[in-house]
C-alpha cells in the first residue's frame, strides 16, 4: 500500500519519496485525510470549475471564484480564505500548496478595486501566510515559503497633515518575487519591491528595497548579506 500511495503522490510531485521510519498507523490516518480533501475540492464542480485535483481543507471559502483561475493539484489549508475582488483576478499554477489560516485577498475596498495576484507553478507557502494584491503581486516558479508571509503591495498616502490618512488615499507600485526562491518565516515584503530569482531572505526580515538575483537577504530593514554566487 505504501508504494502506490507513494506513487500516487508522485504525480503531484515527483520527487516525493516516503521516509523509511514511516509507520502504518501514521499513513492510514494520512491517507484518510487526503481523501477528505479531494471530497471536498471535487465541490468545486458545483460551482461551474473543474477542481483538476484540488484539495481543499476544512473551512476554505472563495469570494468572486469567477476571477480564479488554477491549474492542477492546488492544495489550500483549513480556513483559507481566496478573494478575487480585482480587476485581473487570481491565478494559481500547478501543484500550488497554501498552508491552513492563510488569507489571499486582492482587494478589500469595493471603490477602489486592486490588480491581481499570480503565483507560478510548484510553489508551497506555509501557514498563516497574508498575500495582498491590490498594487499587483506575483510570486515566481518553484518557490519555497515559511509561515507568516506577509505581502502589501499598497501604500497609504499621508503627506497632507490637515486631512487624515484614510481619506487621503493610496499608491500602488505592486511586488514582484522571481522563481525558486526561499523565503524564512515570518518575512513581510512591502510595495515596490522585486527579489530576484534564486535568492533567500532570512526569517524575520522586511523587505523595503528590490534586490538582485541569486540574493542572501535579512534584517530589519532588510540588506544585502551576501551573493549565493559570490559575485
Amino acid at each position: 500500500m505504501k508504494s502506490i500511495v507513494q506513487k500516487i503522490i508522485q504525480l503531484r510531485n515527483p520527487n516525493f519519496k516516503f521516509d523509511d521510519a514511516l509507520n502504518s498507523r501514521a499513513l492510514i490516518q494520512f491517507i484518510w485525510i487526503q481523501i477528505g480533501y479531494l471530497f471536498r475540492g471535487s465541490k468545486v464542480i458545483f460551482l461551474l470549475k473543474k477542481p483538476k485535483g484540488m484539495m481543499l481543507g476544512k473551512g476554505v471559502s472563495f469570494f468572486n471564484i469567477s476571477k480564479i483561475k488554477w491549474g492542477k493539484f492546488l492544495r489550500l489549508g483549513n480556513q483559507v480564505y481566496i478573494s478575487a475582488l480585482s480587476k485581473n483576478g487570481i491565478q494559481f499554477g500547478d501543484n500550488v500548496s497554501i498552508g491552513a489560516f492563510s488569507r489571499v485577498i486582492v482587494s478589500t475596498s469595493l471603490n477602489d478595486i486592486g490588480d491581481k495576484i499570480v503565483i507560478g507553478n510548484n510553489v508551497g507557502i506555509g501557514e498563516f501566510a497574508y498575500l495582498g494584491g491590490a498594487g499587483g503581486l506575483e510570486i515566481g516558479d518553484e518557490c519555497i515559503v515559511g509561515q507568516y508571509l506577509s505581502c502589501h503591495p499598497e501604500n497609504h498616502n499621508y503627506e497632507n497633515t490637515s486631512i487624515a490618512i484614510r481619506h487621503q488615499g493610496v499608491s500602488r507600485k505592486g511586488i514582484k518575487i522571481g522563481k525558486n526562491c526561499w523565503i524564512g518565516s515570518k518575512v513581510t515584503i512591502l510595495d515596490g519591491v522585486e527579489i530576484g530569482d534564486g535568492s533567500i531572505i532570512a526569517a524575520g526580515s522586511v523587505v523595503t528595497k528590490s534586490f538582485n538575483k541569486n540574493s542572501i537577504i535579512g534584517g530589519v530593514p532588510a540588506k544585502l548579506l551576501k551573493s549565493r554566487t559570490n559575485e
